[in-house]
């Protein structure tokens, strides 16, 4: 009889554990069958939020990769160099970079869970837990009969390793999940809303062409162009930035003021004459006295410079011209937007400087020679080094009428030490000179080779001592790091030099 009854109770506790593994399962697969019937009902709103949640982030963020990949490509030197055109085109590509960042985040690929109270990050969850971890016997994957549904059993409860647990919390709900408000056209909109101002600032300043005075063909590819302009008013070693539609309807480039000047009537016509003003029995008009005259040299080493030089050049057979302006040919449209400021501005506000120029990196200092020409006692300047380095002889007469008027104008106000130029040839066959007669002051001056630049800084460093000397440099990377590194080091005479340097490429 005891071996029955404990027969039986096994019979009745294996009968009571199946019945509730199968309520538990028959639990389970209508919670999945509701959610499923849910998911049926909101197919297509939820296909178009896959999408804008997949599609747009994915899509945005390959361009802007992209994007970015170009830019930085032909921002190198050796592409900004060769071909300055791919690399002004894809560097406006800024624009659409940012268009797409702000459209990146509009598929609510961040989000943020709001309700963390009913389901706190590392909560619980009993009954996922449950279902996960539980086996179900084989006996039981076949269909079971319809039972009438019965209240969940009182005596399953939670395992007391997890009640007892005061790190581990219930959660009441499953997750809940929100997207982010997009905030990136907050960053953003306050510096394109200051770049659209400024070009528009920029463009109201410029939309009126200018009045070409002159052109003027120097040697080694050299070209000079005067211009007029109303209202024009620039301080030595400044830029503009010119635009001539009929060579690109985009591409600008900048290049340094060599003349600037107010014209008042009857003034400066001497320097008009002396510098190419009388051709063919023709003189140059002098401007008027509303009207400022400002002129550029240019070198033509690319595309851009090439076409402008061949348009203003067109019609002519000459190859030095200057003509009146009541008489000056139809020259295309140049626009004309600045001037904007540079480190050389700061040449006349030290007692000493010194001015290193490379090739056609003379331009900077040009607009500073003619300020100094027109007087010189009103700035802080005493002593100007000027050291100029080429390759050709036939470079230095682009401002050598320039040099030898500053140089004969010190001497008859008895302040030939006020300027120190130094001219080196560095590539030469044999001993050469300036061809002209007026040109004998800077042909005593022309040394052969390259400068030996930390003699040469000892040497300034030792006649100017305890003082502070603007270093101002403009030409190859070559000689910017070695007057760089020059400046920076320590000498014995307490001379401290500060350097300065601009450059385009």
């Amino acid at each position: 009889q005891d071996l029955s009854l404990l027969r039986d109770r096994r019979r009745e506790q294996k009968m009571t554990g199946a019945k509730t593994n199968r309520k538990l399962v028959m639990h389970g697969e209508m919670q999945g069958k509701g959610q499923f019937s849910l998911g049926r009902g909101e197919i297509t709103q939820q296909l178009i939020s896959y999408l804008m949640s997949v599609l747009v982030p994915g899509l945005t963020g390959v361009i802007m990769v992209l994007v970015l990949f170009l830019m930085c490509t032909a921002s190198t030197y050796a592409i900004r160099v060769s071909n300055y055109d791919v690399f002004w085109y894809t560097h406006n590509l800024f624009f659409v970079f940012y268009m797409l960042l702000m459209l990146h985040v509009s598929g609510g690929v961040l989000k943020y869970q709001t309700n963390l109270e009913e389901h706190p990050p590392g909560c619980f969850n009993p009954n996922k837990t449950l279902r996960q971890n539980m086996t179900v016997p084989k006996a039981f994957d076949q269909p079971f009969p319809d039972y009438t549904t019965e209240p969940f059993p009182e005596d399953l409860a939670v395992p007391e390793p997890f009640v007892q647990n005061n790190f581990m919390r219930i959660c009441s709900e499953e997750p809940k999940f929100q997207s982010h408000f997009p905030e990136t056209w907050f960053w953003i909109s306050g510096p394109l809303c200051l770049y659209c101002v400024e070009r528009l600032y920029r463009y109201i300043r410029s939309n009126k062409p200018v009045t070409i005075t002159s052109v003027i063909s120097h040697p080694s590819n050299v070209l000079e162009v005067r211009m007029m302009k109303d209202d024009f008013k620039a301080r030595p070693g400044q830029y503009v930035i010119l635009h001539c539609p009929r060579v690109s309807a985009l591409e600008s480039h900048p290049f340094t003021l060599t003349m600037d000047m107010l014209m008042k009537r009857g003034s400066w016509c001497s320097w008009f004459t002396l510098a190419g003003g009388q051709r063919d029995g023709q003189r140059s008009g002098c401007p008027t006295d509303t009207k400022a005259t400002f002129g550029v040299h240019l070198k033509v080493v690319g595309d851009w410079t090439e076409r402008f030089r061949d348009l203003l050049l067109l019609h002519s057979n000459q190859d030095t011209e200057i003509l009146p302006i009541f008489q000056q040919r139809r020259y295309p449209k140049l626009y004309v937007d600045g001037p904007f400021g540079s480190p050389f501005e700061e040449s006349l506000n030290y007692e000493v400087s010194i001015c290193v120029a490379g090739g056609i990196g003379v331009t900077p200092f040009a607009s500073v020679l003619n300020t100094l020409l027109d007087g010189w006692k009103c700035y802080k300047l005493r002593r100007l080094y000027f050291i100029w380095v080429c390759r050709d002889i036939e470079s230095f007469r682009w401002f050598a009428d320039l040099l030898c008027m500053l140089h004969n104008k010190l001497w008859q106000e008895n302040r030939p030490d006020y300027i120190n130029i130094q001219l080196y040839l560095s590539q030469t066959d044999g001993i050469q000179k300036i061809i002209g007669e007026k040109y004998q002051a800077l042909n005593s001056r022309l040394l052969l080779g390259r400068p030996r630049w930390k003699l040469l800084l000892d040497e300034i460093a030792k006649c100017n001592r305890r003082k502070t000397i603007g270093v101002f440099c403009c030409g190859p990377s070559k000689i910017s790091k070695i007057l760089h590194k020059l400046s920076n080091s320590s000498n014995s005479y307490g001379t401290r030099f500060e350097y300065n340097k601009e450059s385009f490429s």
